[in-house]
């Protein structure tokens, strides 16, 4: 049954990020299509991004889902205007335990596709997930969780050297047109490789990616920062300022 509803979810959630979704746009909950994001973006061009997300207390998901991920590419960044993105992270629904670890792939002309990797973990649970593009293969990258591939590579064409990762929280209303979930996450060692195949370097003055109803919490130039939704997760960030 929670296989099910998790499968319904996003299958929902992935339509409505291909009808015109993705981060290219920070609304706030309920607004337009019922996104909202609290992260960073790199300032440059990279060729993957890695972070250690913990999900933390003050969790409410009423409608849709929410998630801590890092990513590439986004809604328009692929061929001809088209949709082109890999992303993983860590990902929440209405009514299921703990946080699921995912990956998602959005080639140009199809629907977005979201793969389960791991199922359940605990509030508290830090994960290090990461994208990358393959040394000496252009166009082809990898995700990883916890220093471990967990995909075979994926082909993402006129992709190599076009990107500025992202490393971002979100939440969907789950199409209701104003449901605001609450979400905290945590970001630690938030790194960019400047090489295909790695060259990893600390992720320093991102441009803050937020909305009316989300906070970035993150001292310029640091590599860790707090992204928050809702009143519960406010009031951890006022508590512990």
């Amino acid at each position: 049954m929670l296989k099910t509803l998790r499968l319904l979810l996003v299958t929902a959630a992935v339509a409505t990020v291909a009808l015109g979704g993705g981060v290219a746009r920070a609304f706030a909950c309920g607004n337009s299509n019922g996104y909202s994001y609290a992260g960073l973006a790199a300032p440059s061009k990279g060729f993957g991004i890695s972070a250690l997300i913990t999900p933390l207390d003050a969790f409410d998901v009423f409608n849709g889902h929410v998630a801590g991920w890092v990513g590439v590419g986004g809604p328009g960044e692929g061929p001809n205007g088209t949709n082109e993105w890999l992303q993983i992270g860590l990902s929440g629904f209405p009514g299921i335990p703990g946080s699921d670890i995912y990956y998602e792939v959005a080639l140009p002309g199809r629907f977005p596709t979201y793969h389960q990797v791991d199922a359940n973990l605990p509030v508290g649970t830090a994960v290090k997930v990461s994208v990358l593009e393959m040394h000496g293969r252009a166009d082809y990258w990898r995700v990883w969780v916890n220093h471990k591939p967990v995909s075979q590579p994926i082909h993402l064409p006129a992709s190599h050297d076009r990107w500025s990762p992202i490393a971002t929280a979100e939440a969907w209303d789950g199409g209701t047109g104003g449901t605001c979930n609450a979400f905290l996450y945590r970001f630690r060692h938030v790194s960019v490789a400047h090489v295909s195949g790695g060259g990893w370097h600390p992720l320093s003055n991102g441009y803050p990616i937020s909305g009316p109803s989300t906070r970035v919490r993150h001292s310029r130039g640091a590599a860790t920062f707090l992204a928050a939704e809702g009143q519960p997760a406010f009031q951890f960030l006022s508590a512990s300022s």
